[in-house]
Protein backbone atom coordinates (compact mmCIF):
# COMPACT_ATOMS: atom_id res chain seq x y z
CA UNK A 1 0.00 0.00 0.00
CA UNK A 2 2.91 2.53 0.92
CA UNK A 3 4.56 1.83 -2.97
CA UNK A 4 0.82 2.93 -4.48
CA UNK A 5 0.54 6.08 -2.06
CA UNK A 6 4.64 6.94 -3.34
CA UNK A 7 3.66 6.86 -6.69
CA UNK A 8 0.46 9.00 -6.13
CA UNK A 9 2.30 11.47 -4.31
CA UNK A 10 4.98 11.77 -7.52
CA UNK A 11 2.86 11.99 -9.86
CA UNK A 12 0.75 14.38 -7.88
CA UNK A 13 3.36 16.31 -7.77
CA UNK A 14 4.45 16.41 -11.32
CA UNK A 15 1.05 17.48 -12.60
CA UNK A 16 1.21 20.70 -9.56
CA UNK A 17 4.66 21.18 -11.15
CA UNK A 18 3.39 21.28 -14.40
CA UNK A 19 0.47 23.36 -14.46
CA UNK A 20 2.33 26.01 -12.02
CA UNK A 21 5.03 26.32 -14.58
CA UNK A 22 2.95 26.73 -17.26
CA UNK A 23 1.30 29.87 -15.09
CA UNK A 24 4.26 30.97 -14.10
CA UNK A 25 7.16 30.58 -17.26
CA UNK A 26 5.74 32.90 -19.37
CA UNK A 27 6.19 35.70 -17.21
CA UNK A 28 9.62 34.31 -16.02
CA UNK A 29 10.65 34.78 -19.66
CA UNK A 30 9.09 37.91 -20.34
CA UNK A 31 10.79 39.62 -17.20
CA UNK A 32 14.09 37.55 -18.56
CA UNK A 33 13.75 39.43 -21.76
CA UNK A 34 13.09 42.86 -20.58
CA UNK A 35 16.01 42.87 -18.63
CA UNK A 36 18.32 41.24 -21.15
CA UNK A 37 17.02 44.39 -23.43
CA UNK A 38 17.51 46.86 -20.48
CA UNK A 39 21.11 45.43 -20.52
CA UNK A 40 21.94 45.65 -24.10
CA UNK A 41 20.32 49.08 -24.28
CA UNK A 42 22.73 50.26 -21.55
CA UNK A 43 25.51 48.51 -23.32
CA UNK A 44 24.51 49.97 -26.61
CA UNK A 45 23.67 53.30 -25.52
CA UNK A 46 27.61 54.86 -25.98
CA UNK A 47 27.86 53.69 -29.54
CA UNK A 48 24.18 56.09 -30.27
CA UNK A 49 25.23 58.76 -28.57
CA UNK A 50 28.48 58.72 -30.47
CA UNK A 51 26.66 59.07 -33.88
CA UNK A 52 24.06 61.62 -33.03
CA UNK A 53 26.85 64.27 -31.91
CA UNK A 54 27.05 65.33 -35.43
CA UNK A 55 24.44 68.12 -35.96
CA UNK A 56 22.84 67.55 -39.32
CA UNK A 57 20.50 69.59 -41.10
CA UNK A 58 17.23 67.72 -42.44
CA UNK A 59 17.73 67.34 -46.56
CA UNK A 60 21.90 67.40 -45.83
CA UNK A 61 23.66 64.73 -47.37
CA UNK A 62 26.79 63.35 -46.21
CA UNK A 63 29.01 60.79 -48.16
CA UNK A 64 31.89 58.83 -46.05
CA UNK A 65 34.34 57.79 -48.54
CA UNK A 66 36.30 54.75 -47.09
CA UNK A 67 40.02 54.78 -49.12
CA UNK A 68 40.29 51.57 -51.11
CA UNK A 69 43.79 49.58 -50.06
CA UNK A 70 46.05 50.58 -53.24
CA UNK A 71 46.95 46.77 -54.52
CA UNK A 72 50.45 47.06 -55.82
CA UNK A 73 51.41 43.42 -56.27
CA UNK A 74 54.88 43.09 -58.18
CA UNK A 75 54.80 39.73 -57.32
CA UNK A 76 55.89 37.07 -59.80
CA UNK A 77 53.49 34.13 -59.69
CA UNK A 78 55.04 32.36 -62.16
CA UNK A 79 54.84 31.88 -66.12
CA UNK A 80 51.28 31.34 -67.97
CA UNK A 81 51.09 28.12 -69.22
CA UNK A 82 48.31 27.70 -72.30
CA UNK A 83 46.57 24.53 -72.65
CA UNK A 84 44.89 22.28 -75.36
CA UNK A 85 42.18 19.94 -74.99
CA UNK A 86 42.94 16.44 -76.51
CA UNK A 87 39.86 14.29 -78.11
Amino acid sequence: MAFLKTILVILLVYYLLKTVAKWFAPRVLSYAAKKTEAHFKEKMGGFSSQNSTREEQVGDVIIDKKTAPKRSSNKKVGEYIDFEEIE
